[in-house]
This record gives structure tokens, sequence and C-alpha cells, in this order.
């Protein structure tokens, strides 16, 4: 029961084009709206063959009805029916399928080898297994009845499968925009692994594959620290209200020496204490050093280790990037703080003043990473979105589109 075919050129349609993409991302905040007029239920055996053939007439790439039973039989969770309220019986009208992945699976579906026509039941976990990975399978569910795929989702967030990344392919329009909108992000990874065709919703703070400084993903436990890349105008504010808590607030900065011109030609990171914005710091890029300033936490968050967490993420995005030499101004109460990062004064180290504060110079050299960001790599890793080099990027989905120059030609003609 799949539209995603052998050779991973297809997985998810939803019908009919009109309607309208649920407005909420995963898991949904308001399941009683959801629940008013459809809900879901575990498909029965006798209920597949109608409604299999019945969803074949949009999504022709199912998989083989016996195909789709031997999964049921191994992971009953795999299949949900979504059916009407208020009848005297429950009758699926719809149905939202999953692939529950073991390890092996998983490096299967992000490598492009995974058989979803004909999964093999080694790949998948049985039910009250922990998945590695969850593939959605397959989902159909017409008019109204799309309401219904959310709540078949919020089985997925139960305490066996909430740690485990979904992942999915969307082979329409409106797949992908449904998919978006329920919080899938383009591209998909996967230890070493990388797939610019799936999508992907992380769900779990910190991935092995993922680095230190991008690990918020929107939806963090209480009192967990994460820290991402600012990466819009509604996370410079974040940045900004910070700043202005700690620096102008708090230390009485004069409101244009803090916001001095540079923040719109550095990258910012934001540290998170749950899902509130606690810390930030920004970093600089110059010939052969960065240099990392601007550190501000917020007083309630100052006894947690957000700051930590944040100057090791501006290191490793550095390093990252290339650089070795780290440089910095430390007000000089602070430099037995940045000393234990392995800055240090160095020779001819300079004294000075700024903000009424006193301040000195340190550095730091780091060992350079063999798998920095340099010129004879991967030509689309480099634009990718900043900080996220590990991930695939959405012009990676353009590489599949032929060359058209569409500009040019109308240009010829």
């Amino acid at each position: 029961m799949t539209a995603h075919y052998p050779t991973l050129t297809g997985a998810i349609a939803t019908y009919p084009p009109a309607v309208s993409p649920a407005k909420h991302p995963l898991p949904a905040r308001n399941l009683a709206d959801f629940a008013r007029s459809v809900t879901v239920f575990t498909l029965a055996a006798e209920d597949l063959g109608s409604l299999v053939e019945r969803a074949r007439i949009d999504l022709p790439g199912l998989a083989a009805q016996e195909a789709v039973l031997r999964v049921m039989r191994h992971n009953p969770d795999s299949v949900w029916g979504i059916g009407r309220r208020g009848g005297q019986a429950l009758v699926p009208e719809g149905f939202v399928g999953f692939l529950m992945l073991k390890e092996e699976g998983v490096r299967r579906l992000i490598a492009g080898t995974f058989d979803a026509c004909e999964p093999d039941l080694e790949l998948l976990s049985a039910q009250n297994e922990k998945p590695a990975g969850i593939y959605l399978w397959a989902m159909w569910a017409r008019n109204n009845l799309v309401a219904g795929i959310p709540l078949a989702f919020e089985k997925m967030f139960t305490p066996l499968y909430k740690d485990a990344d979904l992942y999915a392919r969307a082979v329409t329009l409106d797949g992908k925009r449904l998919l978006e909108t329920m919080g899938f992000q383009p591209g998909a990874s996967y230890e070493k692994l990388s797939n610019g065709g799936l999508h992907s919703l992380r769900r779990s703070d910190v991935h092995s594959e993922a680095p230190i400084y991008d690990r918020y993903n929107g939806r963090s436990p209480d009192k967990a620290i994460a820290v991402t890349v600012a990466r819009s105008i509604e996370d410079i504010m974040r940045v900004v209200s910070i700043r202005s808590a700690v620096f102008v607030s708090e230390q009485e900065c004069p409101y244009l020496e803090e916001f001095d011109g540079n923040d719109f030609s550095s990258t910012h990171l934001l540290g998170y204490v749950g899902n509130e914005p606690a810390a930030c710091l920004r970093i600089r890029y110059f010939a052969d050093f960065a240099k990392i300033e601007r550190l501000a936490v917020r007083k309630e968050f100052r006894k947690l280790r957000v700051a930590l967490q944040l100057v090791e993420a501006g290191i490793e995005l550095c390093q990252a990037k290339g650089y070795q030499r780290l440089y910095g101004h430390a007000q000089k109460r602070l430099v037995k703080f940045w000393s234990q990062f392995g800055f240090e004064v160095f020779d001819d180290a300079q004294e000075f003043v700024f903000s009424d504060f006193d301040y000195v110079e340190m550095h730091m050299v780091t060992p350079k990473r063999s798998n920095a960001i340099t010129i004879g790599i991967d030509p689309y890793l480099i634009i990718r979105p900043e900080g996220r080099w590990h991930r695939p990027g959405i012009l990676e989905q353009s590489r599949s589109r032929p060359v058209t120059r569409p500009s040019v030609e109308r240009g010829a003609a």
C-alpha cells in the first residue's frame, strides 16, 4: 500500500488538490476539532481489499494487497483507517500507512535501495519494538476526511514511537504542502547518508548525526538545552530581545553601541531552554580568523549550561567553516569563563575599554577539521542553509529537473 516505487520515484499523494492542508504542525494541537467529524482506528484485514482498490485509482503505485497484509500481521500499528463519526459501525474511507524501520531499513531508505512495494520484514520492527525511523508509506483521504490524517499521525507520538524520526516523499504539490504544514522539512539524513528527495520530521533533540549548532527543532522538552542558527527575521527579533535585556537594560549599554551595524553581516546562534529563547551569540568572519562575540544569557537562565553549549556550538560552527584561529574580546572579569574553552590571553594582547567595561584580547587555535567546508567538495553542500551542511537542502531537489534555461530560451525566441 504505497505510492513509493522500488526506485524511490514516488511516495505520497493527497486528493483532491483543492483541499487545504492542515494548519497545525505535528503533534496536532487541535485534536478536539479534528475528532468531531472523523476518527482513526486499526484497519482490519477484511476492510483492506475494497479500500485499496478505490485508492488505487488515485495511487496506481500501491503495493499488492498481500504485501500490505504481511506488514499488518507483522505490526498492526502500520495501517490506520480513517472513518466518519456518527454511524452504527466504523467504515474506513481513507487510510494512513507507516513502515516502522529498523536501523538497516532506515539506511536503505536514505540510500534509495529500500523496496516499499515488497517490504522485507527483516527490515521492519514488530509491534512493541522501538523503531529506528518511521516511513510514511502512503496516505489516501478525500474531502473532509483529510482531517483524519493528523489523528493518524498522533499514533506516532506515543512513547514507543515518539523519538523516531519520520520520513516521507511527496509526489504532488499538495502532498508537499501538507507535509511541510505538519512540520516536515525537505531533505533527510541518517548517519553519513543523505537524500534530498525525501522529507523528514526530526523528533529527538540530540541526533548523533546533528552538530551541536543545529539541534533545536521547535519542540524541545522543558529545560532541555539546544542551539540553532538564526535563520529568519523572527529569530533575529529573538536575538535583539535577549541582547536588549542583557546589555542595554542590565549593563546599561547605549543602544547605538550595542547595535553597532554588524548584525546583518554576521551569523547568530540562539540557545533555547525548552522552547524559550534564553541566550544568543554572534560570529563575524575575517580572512584568517573568526570572531566570537556578543554572548548574552537572560538572567533567569544563568544557572543552567546554556552559555556553555552556545559557545561550544559557536566554536564547532567556525571549525566546520574551516577556521582554525578564533578570536574574541573578553570582559576582564570573564577571562576564566572563556579559558575553559581553550581561549587564552596571547602575547601582546591589548587591554581596552568600550561601553564602560574593560576588555582584553583572547584567542584560541583549533585543529584543522578533515571535513571542513572547502573548495572541491560537493557543490550542493556549499549552497545548503547556514549550519545545515549535514542535511540535504532545497536546491538539491532541483537537480532532478532537466536544464531548460527558461529566461534564456524566451529571449532567444
